[in-house]
């Protein structure tokens, strides 16, 4: 069954071998100390899962369930998925396939 991320009275479902993740925030300064802009920061790699789907459909039609499961951190590729903004909250929805590791 696939887990679901809250936001508010709003709940994300990803469906199929999706992930909703919450990215880990910006560094606003360097190791030296140089507060960073915005502009100048690069978006983190890394987040959290909070929400995947019912899993990958086999030939046979059958679901696999998925490896990351609700908690994990994770290092994902640089231009996987899609941002979207629910209520207040910023959230990457990406296929599990994009996901190279976990820590």
């Amino acid at each position: 069954m696939a887990k679901k991320a809250k936001s508010g009275g709003t709940r994300i479902v990803p469906l199929g071998d999706k992930v909703v993740l919450k990215r880990e925030e910006a560094e606003s300064t360097t190791t030296g100390g140089i507060v960073l802009p915005d502009s100048a920061q690069d978006k983190p790699q890394r987040g959290e899962v909070v929400a995947i789907g019912d899993g990958h459909v086999k030939d046979d039609g059958s679901k696999a369930p998925l490896t990351v499961k609700e908690g994990d951190r994770v290092i994902f590729s640089s231009y996987a998925g899609d941002e979207i903004t629910i209520g207040d909250s910023d959230y990457l929805l990406l296929r599990e396939s994009d996901i190279l590791a976990t820590y």
